[in-house]
């Protein structure tokens, strides 16, 4: 791991490259360059070992009856789920369900199906806290629904989504499925209960792995129509010379992720106990009690998302407003849109996400540095 991580509370953005998964990744980019689809004994070899990382996968998350797809990280994968899923419908395009927090990319490619293929979205209303309205979702079920796309953990506040509710009423409508990005949630919360979900989206870089790694999971017996055509690679549904070393990858960061997932759970839990405990008089949480303790969300009634950032990191310590992928966009979140949050409130809002590597004494500084800051300005 780097040794310059002091001050860095952006976890949720990315997390650094395990020193593990380094040295194998390497490793096998000195040993390995062929072609993973040539039929001569050093393209088999390392078909083989992607193969068995694929198998894997599937092991470590106790997900026998769905397939791995591997892509470039978990936008791909996102994308893959919505539009592999509702291309099999273009001849009549359905109706498509989406919580109105989801990841850009989610979002996105709910706005393109909409605008350019002419299916009909419907954005799932949240209540203050970023929960899907149930009511919502069972109103907008119906004969034409052909997809429910809905994160478990959300990026920005951390609120776990109650997918196994979501997951029974989904059982009256048979012919819809249902799709979770589990970014947030994988290597930090349990997945059992997305494990009967179609299609679930993850990816390596978020649990100290390679970027450009990602894996879609599906249902063995789903089709889907493929974004990138080409030639046999990922059953024909991901076209391109295979990133095989990468691939490889993924199953050791799943490993080494999930080994410790109950211990750095608790202490993470543990942190962001004494961050609420040491920040409750000076500012507002946005993270239901409940949330992933990975991720809290927290605002102040004066001060920007922009000073208080930059104030943050003059005294060393990295954070975001809102998600990554959406941070040199000037509007408001649109998640804490969706929660109802007022626009002054909504523009004074930071999110620090933690990690097993955050020391205890970071978290003190944290709060004593953010109490200057706030003093500092009135607050």
């Amino acid at each position: 791991m780097p040794n310059d991580l002091k001050g860095y509370l952006d976890y949720a953005s990315t997390t650094p490259l395990d020193t593990e998964i380094r040295q194998t990744y390497e490793g096998l980019l000195k040993a390995y360059f062929a072609n993973s689809d040539s039929l001569y004994k050093d393209g088999r070899q390392i078909e083989t070992m992607q193969e068995e990382s694929r198998q894997q996968i599937l092991k470590l998350l106790g997900l026998p009856k769905h397939q791995v797809i591997f892509t470039s990280g978990a936008s791909e994968a996102n994308n893959l789920a919505l539009k592999g899923t509702a291309f099999l419908h273009q001849i009549k395009p359905g109706r498509i369900l989406v919580s109105a927090i989801e990841h850009s990319s989610v979002l996105n490619s709910a706005k393109q199906l909409a605008e350019v293929f002419g299916f009909e979205v419907v954005y799932l209303p949240v209540d203050e806290y970023g929960i899907v309205k149930l009511e919502a979702l069972k109103k907008n079920l119906t004969a034409d629904t052909i997809l429910v796309s809905i994160q478990y953990v959300n990026n920005e506040t951390g609120t776990l989504e109650p997918i196994r509710e979501i997951l029974s009423l989904l059982r009256e409508y048979p012919g819809v499925l249902l799709h979770c990005d589990c970014v947030q949630a994988l290597g930090k919360i349990d997945l059992s209960e997305v494990k009967d979900a179609d299609l679930i989206s993850l990816s390596a870089h978020k649990i100290y792995g390679l970027k450009g790694s990602g894996v879609l999971l599906k249902k063995k017996h789903l089709p889907l129509v493929p974004l990138i055509s080409a030639g046999q690679q990922e059953e024909g549904l991901r076209g391109g010379t295979s990133n095989a070393l990468v691939n490889i990858v993924f199953a050791k960061t799943l490993r080494l992720a999930l080994e410790k997932q109950a211990e750095h759970f608790e202490y993470v839990t543990s942190l962001n106990q004494k961050l609420r405990k040491g920040l409750k008089d000076e500012v507002i949480f946005l993270s239901p009690d409940n949330a992933s303790p990975y991720i809290l969300s927290i605002a102040n009634l004066k001060l920007s998302s922009e000073v208080w950032m930059n104030a943050l990191e003059k005294a060393g310590f990295l954070v975001s407003a809102k998600s990554t992928c959406s941070s040199r966009k000037t509007s408001d979140s649109h998640v804490l849109v969706a929660m109802g949050i007022k626009p002054k409130l909504r523009q004074n809002v930071i999110r620090v996400s933690l990690s097993h590597l955050v020391e205890p004494a970071d978290i003190d500084r944290f709060i004593a540095v953010n109490k200057e800051i706030l003093a500092h300005y009135g607050l």
